[in-house]
């Protein structure tokens, strides 16, 4: 009996709970998976502890760490094999290089030359090319022979990412807009990035130097006009182009002393810097109104190849300040023409209610800003005024003005060349030249009509001797009157 009791204990239905699964057997479990129904990876996601939010942490982290390592090798690789060359709007080459884009890939689209041969491969990187898809217009408003406006347009890349191939070297353009600041010229703040691979990267300046040379074609035989804008310099329109010199006719021999003085300035310019002297030269044109003192400097500068930045003394907001910071940034090549030079003296005496009525330079703004301490050097300035005895002896003296020339009404001389100009073709033997010059003589014209009169004259009867001979009597009747009004208007403004 004991016996079957003892076995009833064996083989009875025992009532003991199963030991608590420990940690470490649940990872064994993982560990010793065989799959069963399931892949390794669905049991970890039926898994609890996974589940609740370890498994996915340590995840989560692992594919940061794996994107920033992705990142990195990519920056690493970048810098290995692309170069990136940055343009900002301020430097000389940002319209360069945008024009030799421009023209660039037009030469893509109308293939000329050697391009027309190429093969079938070329052909397809052709076409295949991504190019230009964000183009800017830029227009310009100029002025014809006849004198009528006419406008002209051209396309730019415009803001956005662009890609073109330049000498079997593809370069990824991107012109972009820095926040939404302005510069004092109200310009934009931009940029332009080009990007090649590193290999290529002597392309960079093969492209600049053609720009540059693109640039300098576009104003070859040409004079760029620069005026005053806000802080700086800036071209007045078109390049003009450039004016002959004997176009202006001034007192015989005076037009080519001139000349060789500018010349000879130019070129002792280390015979002023051994010897410790300001690289500077200073001129005064002084006279009536018409007798080419303008003109002249735009002749002058065609004659030395110089661009012209004009400034009248007289502008309303040109301070002293102003003033010279412009002379301290004239570009290079440039001659400073700073008309009317009375101004600084006449109009800082005319006040009104709201302060000065004309310019706010003053006497001694304008004496600093030509031979101060902070003045400029290497720089040739020309100033022009109608009434030199509004000016004081301290402006004209050597080192401020180096020298001083009169233009006065024409002479018999210069009225003889001007009719040569205009009518030597058709007056071959010359007889109508003498009778003009009788006609002029007799009504008293020589020395007290202008050059410029007298070619308004000229171009009146463009082509018609009788008809120049016939009004040169109107002409001595205008000039008394308009004489006459000057002598008021001095009379009354001293």
């Amino acid at each position: 009996m004991d016996h079957n009791v003892s076995q009833l204990h064996a083989t009875g239905p025992t009532t003991s709970h199963p030991p608590a699964t420990s940690k470490e057997d649940i990872i064994k479990q993982l560990a010793t998976a065989d799959g069963g129904d399931g892949s390794v990876f669905t049991q970890l996601l039926s898994n609890p502890f996974f589940t609740a939010g370890f498994g996915l942490a340590g995840l989560g982290a692992a594919l940061r760490y794996g994107s920033l390592g992705v990142k990195q090798a990519a920056a690493l690789i970048r810098r290995r094999l692309l170069v990136d060359l940055e343009i900002t709007r301020h430097d000389d080459s940002y319209s360069w290089v945008l024009n030799w884009m421009t023209a660039h890939y037009q030469d893509q689209l109308v293939p000329s030359g050697p391009a027309k041969k190429a093969g079938i491969l070329e052909s397809l990187i052709r076409r295949f090319t991504p190019g230009l898809h964000h183009l800017q217009i830029k227009t310009a408003t100029m002025k014809s022979a006849s004198g009528s406006e006419q406008t002209a347009f051209s396309l730019v890349p415009g803001h956005g990412k662009h890609i073109l191939r330049y000498r079997n070297a593809f370069i990824a353009v991107n012109r972009e807009r820095v926040g939404k600041s302005f510069d004092v010229s109200g310009q934009p703040f931009e940029t332009v990035t080009l990007t090649t691979l590193y290999h290529h990267r002597h392309i960079f300046e093969e492209l600049f130097r053609e720009a540059h040379h693109m640039a300098l074609r576009s104003t070859e035989g040409k004079t760029v006009v620069y005026t005053s804008r806000n802080m700086g310099w800036e071209p007045s329109g078109q390049p003009k182009r450039r004016r002959p010199f004997d176009s202006v006719v001034l007192e015989r021999g005076l037009s080519e002393k001139i000349l060789g003085d500018v010349r000879e300035f130019l070129d002792a310019r280390t015979w002023y810097l051994d010897r410790g002297i300001p690289y500077r030269r200073g001129y005064l044109l002084y006279g009536p109104p018409g007798t080419g003192k303008t003109s002249f400097v735009q002749a002058l500068a065609g004659a030395l190849d110089f661009n012209i930045a004009m400034l009248s003394l007289s502008q309303r907001g040109l301070t002293d300040d102003l003033l010279n910071h412009l002379l301290l940034n004239v570009p290079a090549r440039t001659i400073v023409l700073l008309e009317d030079a009375d101004a600084a003296f006449s109009n800082r005496r005319q006040r009104d209610e709201d302060g000065y009525s004309g310019a706010n330079v003053t006497y001694s703004g304008l004496l600093n800003a030509l031979d101060g301490v902070a003045s400029a050097e290497e720089r040739i300035i020309f100033m022009t005024t109608n009434h030199i005895d509004r000016l004081d002896d301290a402006l004209i003296r050597p080192g401020r003005v180096d020298m001083t020339v009169h233009l006065g009404n024409a002479t018999e001389w210069q009225v003889g060349m001007l009719w040569d100009r205009f009518y030597a073709e058709q007056d071959l033997d010359g007889s109508g030249k003498r009778r003009f010059m009788d006609e002029v003589a007799r009504a008293g014209l020589v020395g007290n009509v202008s050059t410029a009169a007298l070619q308004g004259l000229f171009l009146y009867n463009k082509g018609d001797i009788e008809g120049a001979i016939a009004t040169a009597d109107q002409l001595a009747a205008v000039s008394s009157s308009r004489q006459a009004q000057a002598s008021d208007t001095t009379a009354r403004s001293t």
